[in-house]
């Protein structure tokens, strides 16, 4: 069976999707059975073809900065999308152009900063802008009943803006946070109020900008800061004497990574591969080059560098292991498919970078709160001997 390394060594350019207007393309969405989603900054979210790039449909119907996009893990033809306007929306996309299916509301006051589907399809979560300057919620919908009003809210673990919610990819009541307070909370939503359901805080020691899980069973989280620091935690680890920190750095710009003594000017984000078994963590340089790195209790080693593609920063990423391609989109408003042997069916040259104004504000404030798990951790450990 071929390697990771190897698939990553074969890849070229296959495909590129240009919109026509300027836009940012901030998040990227995969339905196996042929659809790309993306949301731009210009809030709208586009539908392609995601073997040909073709744009095949648009949706328009949020009135502020998108904060995500994901499709149905049992009902692939609904697509969600979540927005600083407040809503979460639920899209039919075989039925491109028609206003949402679904609308999920809570308080006026809420600016939707990150939102999740459970992998059961059953709950949808959004994380908010800080409101009042001291507060931040987690809110809950049940995606059955989308006109019965909210499932529940917490209030008490954050304290600024929510930047990812993320729900773990087999278990549907477990959910993980990320703030620019710094601070990763990992719930079990069955316990049911927030208090017991916070099963776990780990501190970023920086503005937290992403969280996902990891490991061959889903129970590490790899977590980015905006200040491109990388941390990740074991959290099998949390019952016993052994510590949670598997790999760690405060600053990923700093780590040499090729040859000739290069590195990365900011991180895209991590995926990890279920085929491979592997940490996938993508990594940039302003110019658009691209560096590929496998991370793990080691560290971060490359495995390979894309050149030609973007030509700015790139924003999102993902791995569609059936065709064993990579897909990427960034500020240069550029979707690109990178295939193995793949050959660009359009015109090679890298377009202009795009200078429209970014809809994500990139935020890093002091930190207004610490994370508690260590003494957690003693407190068990103690009670134990």
């Amino acid at each position: 069976m071929e390697g990771l390394d190897e698939k990553l060594k074969g890849l070229s350019i296959a495909r590129r999707s240009c919109p026509d207007e300027p836009t940012y393309l901030l998040d990227v969405a995969l339905q196996p059975a042929g659809l790309l989603a993306v949301s731009c900054s210009n809030f709208t979210i586009h539908l392609h073809n995601k073997d040909t790039l073709s744009l095949v449909g648009e949706y328009r119907g949020h009135s502020g900065p998108l904060c995500g996009v994901v499709f149905s893990h049992t009902s692939p033809d609904f697509l969600y999308s979540g927005s600083a306007d407040g809503t979460v929306r639920g899209w039919d996309v075989r039925r491109p152009g028609t206003d949402a299916v679904q609308v999920f509301k809570s308080d006026p006051s809420h600016s939707y900063s990150s939102f999740d589907l459970s992998c059961s399809d059953t709950l949808l979560c959004g994380g908010t802008e800080q409101v009042n300057e001291e507060d931040s919620f987690l809110v809950f919908w049940d995606v059955r009943k989308p006109g019965s009003g909210l499932l529940g809210v917490y209030s008490e673990s954050h304290s600024d803006d929510v930047t990812q919610v993320t729900f773990h990819p087999r278990d549907k009541d477990r959910l993980v946070s990320s703030s620019t307070d710094g601070l990763v909370n990992v719930f079990d939503l069955s316990r049911g109020a927030e208090e017991e359901a916070l099963l776990a805080t780990c501190n970023s020691d920086s503005s937290a900008s992403s969280v996902c899980w990891s490991g061959a069973n889903y129970t590490q989280l790899l977590c980015l800061s905006h200040d491109e620091g990388l941390h990740l935690w074991d959290l099998s680890q949390l019952d016993t004497d052994e510590p949670l920190t598997i790999f760690s750095t405060s600053d990923a710009r700093s780590l040499t990574l090729t040859a000739d003594g290069g590195g990365v000017d900011y991180l895209v984000g991590g995926r990890w591969l279920e085929e491979a078994q592997k940490l996938l963590v993508v990594g940039g340089k302003n110019s658009g080059e691209l560096h590929l790195m496998e991370c793990d209790d080691g560290g971060l080693r490359l495995l390979r560098s894309l050149e030609g593609g973007h030509a700015s920063t790139v924003r999102c990423f993902l791995w569609d292991a059936a065709e064993e391609a990579l897909v990427t989109a960034g500020e240069d408003a550029q979707l690109l498919l990178w295939k193995p042997g793949g050959e660009d069916a359009l015109a090679s040259g890298k377009r202009e970078s795009m200078k429209s104004k970014s809809a994500l504000r990139l935020k890093s404030r002091p930190h207004k709160k610490h994370g508690y798990q260590r003494e957690k951790k003693s407190e068990n450990v103690s009670s134990t001997q």
